[in-house]
């Protein structure tokens, strides 16, 4: 319980300490707002702060810091340190330059940043990139809840249509249109707020739970200090992979933006969006503290809560709630787990119409010019709905956090040229950097060679893409390309 506190009071303080250091270092003024200035009534609308944090809260979290850690929580208390110092260090990092400097570039998509600061080539790879992955999300975010409330349905003895899993994909997939068309203050912020409250809520309750019965004792880092993953998979580097919201997510870079297109004033940024991602470290540790408090370890393995998770994420949620909340733990599960993910697909669908909007330079005032690409990204995902939902999920980590590398080391690029500490983002994007190589090599799915071949060639691409960046900045007469902005 010690190591938990500490590392809550490192999460906060963090904010407060660092997050300034990294408020510092890009230097936010007085200049007139993409919101302010743009202000289409579509996509560019002023929101004020409170607004701005919860909604761009609930964008990058949904259910990533709960699903996520839990996972996490298979490894034992050691996820405490990879969410704390993930948190502060990268993710806090990674989520406040992804939205300020697509504030600076007229709030321009995450894939038209990066073009600016790593060139032509890695602005058209990271179009491609995101528009798939932004794709999966909200695919994967509209099949999860379809199942969930088909059985919800079937568990009260209720069938016919109720109990159909199409008919409730079709309703998401309608419900992920009528917010990725209209004006982002329509839905998104009008009841974004309300579902953001109750994920801190949830998380606040959790974690009241846990200190008011006794018989639930979080374990202690330093007592547990090895791997207690039941398979023995290894912590590195698919921990760090696997627990993404909560620590470092590039899902976060594609929806920095949106917000980045409501602010009044660059000085929003701390609060927004490190402010978000330290409250999204907070709900993930408080999660991974349940998973490792409350169920039984055997032989020094978390066997309990692989059991929990075996009949799916959504169950172990449900099961956490009701042992900490009882019966008002039972109805902010339902809402959490359904809710929660859908907020985060619909958003995930409006970052790839603004994405193909942004990279074809078609204005999105237009209603028509709108539904020429609202249509074909709802019907891609409907497609896509039919695959194997694990399969979808697995290819999604990986390229979740290789995003989370590229934006990074475009933030290392831009402080360099603004003459600044590019060391706070190149440090993070060289740690990235080995995690999603290492991840690659050694992962079932993508080339299956083992730790024995993985680790080593983890270091190799850290250090190549370390000694690249380095060359580029000292050796080249490098410049940022507009020409994406036509500036």
């Amino acid at each position: 319980m010690i190591s938990f506190l500490i590392c809550l009071a490192i999460l906060i303080g963090g904010y407060f300490t660092y997050g300034k250091v990294v408020e510092k270092t890009f230097g936010p003024d007085d200049r007139e707002t993409p919101a302010v200035k743009i202000n289409d009534g579509i996509d560019y609308v002023v929101m004020p702060q409170w607004k701005l944090f919860l909604v761009q809260l609930l964008n990058i979290a949904g259910l990533g810091p709960i699903f996520g850690a839990l996972q996490g929580a298979l490894w034992g208390p050691v996820v405490f340190l990879w969410i704390t110092f993930g948190t502060v260090f990268a993710g806090g990092v990674h989520d406040y330059f992804s939205g300020m400097l697509s504030e600076r570039n007229d709030g321009a998509s995450i894939s038209e940043v990066t073009g600016i600061y790593l060139g032509g080539a890695m602005k058209n790879v990271m179009r491609v990139f995101s528009v798939v992955l932004l794709v999966m999300v909200g695919t994967v975010f509209a099949v999860g809840p379809a199942g969930l409330i088909v059985t919800l349905f079937k568990s009260g003895n209720i069938g016919g249509i109720w109990a159909n899993k199409t008919f409730w994909l079709a309703i998401i997939l309608f419900y992920y249109f009528i917010a990725t068309f209209l004006s982002i203050d329509k839905i998104i912020g009008k009841i974004y707020p309300l579902f953001g409250i109750c994920l801190i809520v949830m998380a606040v309750g959790v974690c009241l739970g846990i200190f008011t019965h006794s018989e639930y004792n979080i374990p202690e880092i330093w007592s547990h200090f090895y791997n207690m993953h039941p398979k023995q998979t290894p912590i590195w580097s698919v921990m760090f992979i696997t627990v993404a919201c909560g620590a470092i997510s590039g899902f976060h870079s594609t929806q920095s933006p949106l917000m980045a297109r409501c602010m009044k004033s660059e000085k929003q940024g701390r609060f927004v969006f490190y402010g978000a991602m330290v409250s999204e470290g907070i709900i993930a540790l408080i999660w991974a503290a349940a998973g490792c408090a409350i169920y039984k370890v055997t032989g020094g393995l978390n066997t309990g809560l692989e059991a929990a998770l075996a009949n799916g994420q959504s169950a172990a949620i449900y099961d956490v709630c009701i042992k900490t909340m009882g019966t008002v733990g039972v109805i902010l599960a339902m809402l959490g787990v359904i809710a929660c993910p859908i907020t985060s697909g619909d958003t995930a669908f409006r970052s790839a119409r603004l994405t193909i909007a942004d990279w074809f330079h078609i204005d999105q005032k237009s209603y028509v010019k709108r539904l020429a690409l609202c249509v074909p990204l709802l019907v891609a995902g409907a497609l896509i709905s039919q695959l194997d939902y694990t399969v979808v999920w697995r290819y999604f980590s990986w390229t979740n956090q290789t995003l989370a590398m590229i934006v990074l080391w475009a933030a290392a690029m831009y402080l360099f040229y603004e003459k600044k500490n590019y060391w706070i983002a190149a440090v993070p994007a060289t740690f990235m950097s080995a995690v999603s190589s290492t991840y690659f090599v050694y992962a079932k799915e993508c080339l299956n060679l083992g730790t024995a071949v993985a680790y080593p060639v983890g270091i190799i691409v850290a250090a190549l893409f370390l000694g690249i960046f380095l060359f580029t900045i000292k050796k080249r007469d490098v410049h940022p390309d507009y020409e994406t902005l036509k500036k």
